[in-house]
């Protein structure tokens, strides 16, 4: 799997990223863990299981991370993106960065509290800057369920301006184990990033662990 571009996943640390590390690396591409410092990095991607012959994740700085992928992908909390997202702006330039950042504002993450940009994934946006191509998706899959084999029964819905960019990230999320879905132009990311309060409530409600959404009415692909 030469052929497929080094994905770095800043903030890899925590479930969603690690989760996402172990399953794209089974799925052959090379992957970066990025965090605040290269040990923590380090000791995450030791810890990950991957198959037999597949490359093992590497564990770096978020910058180094953003420095050596072509792909980054943010999974950090929407406390620290801003902060986070500063430390590989210089980094990023001409890259596709995939955001899965979700505006939960404790205590009441049940409730949907966009940021005044309008989304988390526009205001990356902004402060990355022109030269970055930023996509959005992951929002509404449960981070634990992406750290265990089994098949996830749950749509990923994926944001961008450019369609291209968005089917890249499409692929990425197939590479995963999950269906993507083109959701129209990054402003709709406003809806995903709002579900997922909607499913922390219906987890509550229902005592279900990890509820996701499947969208109806389109062939499996």
């Amino acid at each position: 799997m030469a052929d497929r571009p080094t994905i770095a996943i800043i903030g890899g640390t925590g479930a969603l990223g690690s989760g996402l590390a172990r399953r794209l690396a089974g799925a052959g591409y090379a992957v970066v863990i990025g965090s605040r410092t290269a040990e923590k990095a380090e000791v995450a991607a030791d810890k990950l299981t991957v198959p037999p012959g597949a490359r093992r994740p590497r564990g770096e700085t978020n910058a180094r991370a953003a420095e050596a992928a072509e792909i980054l992908i943010v999974t950090v909390p929407f406390a620290t993106q801003a902060q986070v997202l500063e430390e590989i702006r210089p980094r990023a330039a001409g890259k596709l960065v995939i955001d899965t950042t979700v505006p939960l504002v404790p205590p009441k993450v049940a409730r949907a509290q966009l940021p005044p940009q309008g989304s988390a994934a526009v205001a990356a946006r902004e402060q990355l800057g022109e030269g970055v191509r930023v996509v959005s998706a992951f929002h509404n899959v449960a981070a634990h369920k992406l750290q265990a084999d089994a098949e996830i029964d749950c749509d990923v819905l994926v944001f961008g301006d450019d369609p291209q960019d968005r089917a890249v990230a499409i692929e990425i999320v197939a590479a995963a184990g999950l269906r993507g879905l083109h959701g129209g132009p990054l402003v709709n990311s406003a809806a995903a990033e709002a579900l997922t309060s909607v499913l922390i409530g219906i987890n509550r409600a229902y005592k279900v662990d990890g509820a996701g959404i499947r969208i109806t009415g389109i062939s499996a692909t």
